[in-house]
């Protein structure tokens, strides 16, 4: 018999682990990604001012797998009726039953230009070309880089490079502007949390401008409703879009995350209805949490299928209730847990808890102690600036 996990993001990886241990000896386990290292997403941003952090952010799923087989390829097709996964150099995995969790891409909401000309913020090299071509205008002195999306991931990313121009003392010349097209930061979270995350931006020099919605892009200005704004640099964080395997959609899935009869869907590739009528928030608490639901049922479906019998058990549903929410703004932490919101110094102890015991969980004790290292750092920094704000 078996088993593929397709993607090896956080649903991937925590998919992968649960079934190692779950599953009965003789059935095959096999992991799918293209890349060669499992990315820690929630922490990319990072690379943007600190380039020599790429073995922190990353982990080789050589190190992560114990027994699962690791098969490095791109999947174009699937065929979940069949059982086959195609792979971009046209090899088929064959497959009893997978857990698809290809992740989720970059939208464009087919603006024209935006996409031509802006780089998204996905993989080390987007990173490393957003540093390079910001660092170009650094040492021009003047610029301006528009990030097109406030929601966490631009407005991280918008911190990095606001904190990366205070570095080189470049002060104003060098503008960081994040565009919105909600009324607020960070739309769809809490209100005390989006407020603290604006507060935030502006005292670290982010040109925060929200309601304004892009119409498209060329080479050297963004389009608006009612307007335009020129730029030196586009980054865009606007959206995302399901995986190419299912036409660039995120397809509705139910709380068991079972989509047909061989295949379960879990984290950014789908939209997951949990067990309460809710969508689950495209997170990696929420991919998490979901992936251990789906390894569970795979391991019931696998179980059974070996018992025979004529009724399918009972699959177990998915219930997610967020623990808290974080975000960074350069070298400042915005949290919320509960009710309360909090900054700076309690904020980077609840934020280097999380992710070291995400990297834990998954086997990378090295990255974590890494982050834990390199968080406390933050907080001893000599001579660290914030960026005068804007008025």
């Amino acid at each position: 018999m078996e088993v593929l996990v397709l993607g090896g993001g956080y649903a991937g990886v925590t998919v992968a682990r649960h079934l190692e241990w779950s599953l009965p000896g003789e059935v095959d386990l096999t992991v799918v990604d293209p890349a060669a290292r499992h990315l820690v997403q929630h922490e990319l941003h990072r690379l943007v001012r600190d380039p020599y952090r790429v073995d922190d952010v990353t982990v080789p799923f050589s190190s992560l797998f114990s027994r699962a087989r690791f098969v490095r390829g791109r999947v174009t097709e699937l065929d979940e009726a069949a059982g086959v996964a195609t792979l971009a150099d046209g090899a088929e995995r064959r497959f009893d039953l997978a857990a698809v969790c290809l992740g989720a891409r970059t939208a464009y909401y087919d603006l024209p230009g935006v996409e031509v000309h802006s780089t998204p913020l996905k993989s080390v090299d987007d990173a490393m070309a957003i540093r390079e071509r910001f660092l170009e205008l650094l040492d021009r002195g003047e610029g301006r880089v528009v990030v097109g999306g406030a929601g966490l991931s631009g407005i991280q990313v918008a911190g990095e490079l606001s904190a990366l121009a205070a570095d080189h003392g470049v002060g104003d010349a060098v503008e960081v502007v994040l565009l919105e097209q909600a009324d607020a930061v960070a739309p769809g979270f809490p209100a005390h949390f989006s407020a603290s995350v604006h507060e935030t931006l502006d005292e670290e020099g982010v040109d925060v401008r929200t309601g304004l919605t892009v119409t498209g892009a060329t080479d050297a200005v963004v389009e608006l409703e009612g307007g335009s704004l020129a730029y030196d640099q586009l980054v865009w964080t606007g959206g995302i879009r399901g995986p190419a395997p299912f036409g660039d959609e995120r397809p509705l899935v139910p709380a068991t995350l079972r989509r047909g009869e061989r295949t379960f869907v879990v984290g950014d590739a789908a939209r997951v209805v949990d067990r309460d009528g809710e969508l689950l928030p495209a997170t990696a608490q929420a991919a998490v949490a979901a992936a251990g639901v789906a390894a569970r049922n795979i391991d019931r479906l696998v179980r059974h299928a070996r018992r025979g019998g004529v009724f399918e058990p009972r699959l177990e549903t998915v219930s997610f209730e967020p623990r808290g929410w974080i975000v960074t703004v350069g070298d400042r932490t915005v949290a919320q847990v509960g009710p309360l919101v909090f900054r700076d110094a309690a904020a980077l102890a609840l934020k280097t808890a999380v992710g070291a015991g995400y990297l834990t969980s998954v086997g990378a004790v090295r990255q974590a102690a890494g982050l834990v290292e390199d968080e406390v750092g933050v907080v001893t920094r000599p001579g660290r600036r914030s960026r005068p704000r804007r008025r």
